[in-house]
């Protein structure tokens, strides 16, 4: 019996390692250019001030407001699912994760969420846009 227990949990073990690798894999060959990364750096405190609003937003849909808290604690956490300290993509599974937020939110709550919220200058909205492949106010590409 203890043998069958260690052989599922060697499963378990093997298939998150899997997922894992795939994950890095896909940020890999997804990661945004350094230039993109640096830009998100930046903009990194307006950027946390935006989610924030839009999570604390009794307007957006529930389902959109739960995402936005969850991806606050995630970047809130001491550790990443990719570590900081590997090259190109340590820092760039955060921008990723947020930039997939962001058109989610936006898929959802419409455009007007993100500029109604935004904290910064309309230079680093049409940035976060960018970054996150959001396309501008009147849907030009």
């Amino acid at each position: 019996m203890s043998a069958a227990w260690w052989s599922v949990g060697a499963g378990v073990v093997g298939g998150v390692l899997l997922l894992w690798l795939a994950l890095i894999v896909a940020l890999w060959i997804g990661r945004p250019d350094e230039l993109r990364v640096r830009d998100a750096l930046r903009l990194l405190p307006d950027l946390v001030r935006l989610l924030r609003r839009l999570a604390a937003d009794p307007t957006l849909p529930r389902g959109v407001r739960v995402r936005l808290w969850l991806l606050l604690a995630y970047l809130a956490l001491p550790f990443d699912l990719v570590p900081d300290f590997i090259p190109v993509i340590g820092y760039a599974d955060d921008a990723v994760i947020v930039a997939f937020a962001l058109r989610s939110v936006t898929r959802r709550a419409g455009s007007e969420a993100l500029d109604r919220h935004w904290p910064g200058s309309p230079e680093g909205l049409a940035a976060v846009r960018r970054l996150a492949r959001i396309p501008p106010v009147g849907g030009a590409v």
